[in-house]
């Protein structure tokens, strides 16, 4: 990338795949598209700027944020707009970066519910410039930090996987270590040390120019309503380079739990540790409480921190069941988050047509089945997929309104004439008649197979039949 060409970087991007939640595949926010020639070309630690403003770096980081998409920042612009903006200014922020002058603008404040609990998360959305230069440094920056992580660190890192945490999890129980330190950092995001953190990171960045440029984003303010507030702490999520962060701060806490001899999964902020009975587990939540609150600068959160069995926590969405061998199945906080959601597309469906409520069904079930695929509980899937039919059966009464409409279709549907009438006034709601016998007859789960509802069941004998 030159001055002479600012804007072959934003020259028609190649299509790249983006990715609730968790991505069982997690690709680290594209780093692996570059992590090989960065590791042949391996640039010194004092002129790694160069590195980030390089051509072909900042061509895989447009096209990342490309695909990626995401809502505008605070000054509106969206990345169909990235393009153009870059062939006229591209010239003068390289030479902002390379100078160490690089002034960030604020994060848009949006607070998103959590999923399943109470409250919400804070994100800060960064203008797309500023992904932009985030990602090409992110793409630098993970080369030089990422082989340094522990073995037992599984989030957002090239290779790894929710997936592989979990099963992890469960070859810890197998062993016999069925006591777990579910430890809860208490708004880990929003109350990460700038001045830890920045050591931490000139720990292996010599480019001062980079740790500025860092820092600078760090305290970038936050706009909400309007108002800019700046920040002495905390990176919020939102931008790419937060999650290399994130693993960085916590690294010291998976250094330590190795030092200790410890079995432990951590995914970013989500932390087990394993041990063999509650009286060591709970020497174990006390010691390492104070290191994190005395080394870390962080909070535990002691409501929400405990020492259990296996099986009454979940991880990652998963719950380990006791037995030889230990199962997987999945855990009932994350059917009822599934249901939540699918409750909503219920209530925008009562005026959709069938195939359209389907389609809109698809994405939804088809990737929750795929991330949840190593469990071994099919109970599970098959309860889900009769509260699925069911409701699909729900909307099919409520949509015919009249006796007469009701008993006509059931007719239609292969029910005795006198079944029909006796079924279409029995005054009973739409959800009671959902469950019954005549609308289980008239419309079984072939029906629901022929039109294209996905079923959870049928979905998981597929991937049990190839693993």
């Amino acid at each position: 990338m030159t001055r002479e060409r600012p804007s072959s970087m934003a020259e028609k991007p190649e299509s790249t795949a983006g990715g609730y939640g968790r991505n069982p595949e997690s690709s680290a926010g594209g780093v692996s598209s570059v992590t090989t020639a960065a590791e042949q070309s391996r640039p010194e630690a004092e002129h790694l700027m160069e590195a980030v403003v390089e051509r072909e770096n900042m061509r895989a980081a447009y096209k990342r944020v490309v695909s990626n998409k995401g809502s505008a920042g605070i000054d509106e612009m969206t990345v169909e707009d990235l393009a153009a903006h870059l062939r006229e200014h591209w010239p003068g922020i390289k030479e902002q970066l390379l100078e160490g002058r690089y002034e960030p603008q604020p994060v848009r404040g949006v607070e998103i519910p959590k999923p399943g609990k109470k409250g919400t998360r804070r994100l800060g959305i960064p203008t797309v410039v500023d992904r932009l230069i985030q990602q090409a440094m992110l793409q630098v920056l993970h080369p030089v930090f990422d082989p340094g992580f522990s073995e037992s660190s599984y989030g957002f890192r090239p290779g790894r996987s929710a997936h592989q945490a979990v099963l992890k999890a469960q070859e810890h129980a197998r062993a016999g270590y069925t006591w777990v330190v579910d430890l809860d950092l208490e708004k880990f995001f929003d109350r990460v040390n700038h001045d830890m953190l920045m050591a931490r990171v000139a720990r292996k960045v010599k480019d001062k120019r980079v740790l500025r440029t860092i820092r600078r984003f760090l305290q970038a303010g936050m706009m909400e309503q309007g108002l800019v507030s700046p920040r002495q702490e905390g990176t919020p999520q939102g931008g790419p380079l937060s999650p290399l962060l994130s693993n960085i701060v916590l690294d010291d806490l998976d250094k330590e739990l190795e030092r200790r001899g410890h079995r432990f999964c951590r995914y970013a902020d989500d932390s087990n540790i394993y041990v063999q009975s509650q009286r060591a587990g709970e020497r174990v939540l006390a010691s390492i409480t104070a290191f994190v609150t005395k080394r870390l600068k962080l909070r535990v959160n002691e409501e929400k921190s405990a020492v259990d069995r296996l099986w009454n926590r979940s991880f990652l969405g998963y719950t380990v069941l006791p037995g030889k061998p230990s199962r997987l199945r999945v855990s009932p906080e994350s059917v009822q988050r599934l249901k939540g959601k699918l409750r909503q597309i219920f209530r925008m469906a009562r005026g959709w047509s069938m195939v359209r409520t389907i389609e809109h069904l698809k994405p939804i079930l088809r990737g929750w089945g795929n991330y949840f695929k190593l469990a071994e509980v099919k109970v599970t899937f098959e309860q889900l997929d009769q509260w699925l039919r069911r409701r699909m059966r729900c909307l099919l009464w409520r949509r015919w309104k009249r006796p007469l409409t009701r008993a006509r279709t059931l007719m239609k549907r292969g029910l005795p004439e006198d079944r029909a009438w006796k079924s279409a006034t029995n005054g009973r709601g739409p959800w009671w008649n959902a469950r019954a016998s005549h609308m289980n007859q008239a419309y079984p789960k072939s029906y629901f197979d022929h039109h294209g509802l996905i079923s959870l069941l049928d979905l998981m004998r597929t991937h049990w039949s190839h693993s």
